[in-house]
């Protein structure tokens, strides 16, 4: 699933306009030199099984936090909300979140959890 929402975030035209290449999972921005727009995909969980048919997981539930950060506010606003139309687009809900500024570093954080229900595509076979 990480995979599918790193892609859905680089195709999306408003994204890839302000993100070059940035798209990380798990690795956070050199807050020390940063230049541009930095975005962190993490896992908070591992897919959980739900809704059981003849005792097999259906779907999977997942959950995500999705970071942008930068030098530049009004613009890191601008992308987080852009990323939280395409995790919708996806299928996901956003859930709880921070929006955040470190003055010592001037860096702008804006940290937001995703979570979705989606198809195990091997059970259904």
């Amino acid at each position: 699933m990480k995979w599918e929402i790193e892609k859905n975030l680089r195709e999306d035209p408003y994204i890839s306009q302000h993100v070059h290449n940035s798209i990380k999972f798990y690795e956070y921005p050199p807050t020390d030199k940063m230049e541009g727009i930095y975005i962190v995909i993490d896992p908070l969980d591992v897919p959980i099984p739900s809704e059981f048919a003849d005792n097999q997981p259906l779907t999977n539930d997942y959950l995500y936090q999705v970071e942008v950060w930068s030098k530049n506010g009004e613009l890191n606003e601008l992308v987080a909300k852009r990323v939280s139309k395409v995790m919708q687009e996806i299928g996901f809900a956003q859930g709880s979140g921070v929006d955040e500024y470190d003055k010592s570093l001037e860096v702008f954080r804006d940290a937001r959890q995703y979570r979705g229900k989606f198809y195990d595509q091997e059970t259904i076979k």
